[in-house]
């Protein structure tokens, strides 16, 4: 998700240590992404066409089976300098512990480099670290630095810097505003909200809910991923209040913390008692929002709410009847993506447009960034199995365990 991370509570640096791969010693401007390709112009100067070393991958080809970076290791054999990826936190999202390091570290590696030709890290919530890493990498000799940007703030910094020492940057997941970087690697961020709206529309419908009043959050405002993703489901639910079929009762204003969440919801839901549907922008701030209805006997089915990410939680919250359902985005993609591109650039090649299928505006510096534009779906317990199960982004054991099991079998989820 792609969220902005809490600066505080940073519990998990301890387990982070034990998952994050460094090479040789050691997971969102209001501006939409469109689905135009690139043009070769905006591809980095000096880049020779992929098509020179005989390699070329498509945005389509990334399945989970890696198979699609094993035709990179021309590419990777080409290429010179570390690629250095810095995560931003493990607090937003359990994501990029999870799944973007390793997933990271198994794309680098079937792409056919070295332990010692790559380095994943990850800054903990702290924009002095995240840039102070990316001095590092530098000075040890990155020639490719992919960066998921705490803020466009740090962000810009980082990219300042990394220009000035001939050093390329990808965006991976966040766009950072006003930034220098040759690439962007992210979900259709605008489509992840409506997907998200659609979602909330169709399960208001199906659970019967009456005159709804819905609270609209949002995540944090220094995340231009959270503004692409409002302005998708505020698209979806426009209609809806303005005909008066729904009323927009509140729209706080937004963070990536939970505990936050929870209190920007409390307050409007005990100044709003006909609340009775909520647009939640991910599963981590759903998580004790939901828990808090339970214990105001809120029951099943009758309280919509949505999610993002796929967690353990928001999962079990779909299969209970507390989630209506939740944004998926194959992180595995994303991974490769990311991977391919950085290994196209480090070998000084342009990567195919068929990798690199949209762009994406830069609204602070006025520029269109040649993007990869991955697709989500929205889950619910209809599609559980076939997609989060099968992927394996969650296991079927971990899922239906204990109370959960009855509600995995009615639906259909095995494995």
């Amino acid at each position: 998700m792609y969220s902005v991370s809490a600066r505080a509570g940073l519990t998990a640096a301890a387990a982070l240590a034990a998952v994050l791969v460094a090479a040789g010693c050691s997971s969102s401007s209001s501006s939409s992404s469109s689905s135009a390709p690139a043009t070769a112009s905006s591809s980095p100067a000096g880049s020779t066409p992929a098509s020179a070393s005989g390699a070329s991958i498509s945005a389509g080809s990334l399945t989970n089976d890696f198979s699609a970076m094993t035709q990179l290791k021309s590419v990777a054999s080409a290429g010179k300098g570390n690629i250095t990826v810095i995560l931003p936190d493990t607090v937003s999202s359990t994501r990029y512990v999870e799944f973007d390091a390793p997933y990271l570290k198994q794309a680098f590696t079937d792409a056919g480099l070295s332990s010692s030709d790559f380095t994943i890290e990850n800054a903990l919530g702290s924009d002095a670290t995240q840039f102070s890493m990316a001095q590092s990498a530098i000075t040890q000799g990155a020639s490719v630095l992919v960066v998921d940007p705490l803020d466009s703030g740090v962000g810009a910094h980082i990219e300042s810097y990394a220009k000035q020492h001939g050093v390329a940057v990808i965006d991976y997941d966040r766009l950072t505003l006003g930034g220098t970087r040759s690439y962007y690697v992210s979900f259709n961020n605008v489509k992840v909200g409506q997907v998200m709206g659609q979602g909330l529309v169709s399960c208001i419908t199906a659970w019967g809910v009456k005159s709804p009043s819905v609270i609209v959050m949002k995540g944090a405002p220094t995340d231009n991923n959270a503004t692409l993703f409002a302005q998708g489901y505020d698209g979806v639910l426009a209609p809806y209040f303005s005909s008066g079929k729904y009323k927009d009762v509140s729209n706080p204003a937004g963070t990536w913390t939970p505990s936050v969440a929870l209190s920007e919801f409390q307050q409007q839901y005990t100044a709003h008692k006909d609340i009775n549907a909520a647009l939640i922008p991910n599963d981590e701030n759903g998580a004790p929002i939901i828990h808090y209805l339970q214990g105001q006997g809120v029951k099943a089915k009758t309280f919509p709410t949505t999610g993002q990410d796929a967690t353990l939680t928001g999962l079990q919250n779909i299969l209970t009847g507390y989630q209506c359902g939740t944004v998926y985005k194959p992180i595995y993609e994303e991974a490769q993506a990311a991977a391919a591109l950085a290994v196209y650039v480090r070998a000084g090649q342009t990567p195919p447009a068929s990798l690199v299928n949209g762009s994406t505006q830069d609204t602070t510096a006025k520029v269109s960034v040649p993007s990869v534009l991955l697709s989500p779906e929205w889950v619910t317990t209809a599609n559980m199995n076939s997609t989060i199960i099968a992927d394996k982004f969650v296991s079927a054991s971990q899922l239906c365990a204990g109370s959960y099991a009855s509600a995995c079998t009615a639906a259909g989820i095995t494995g």
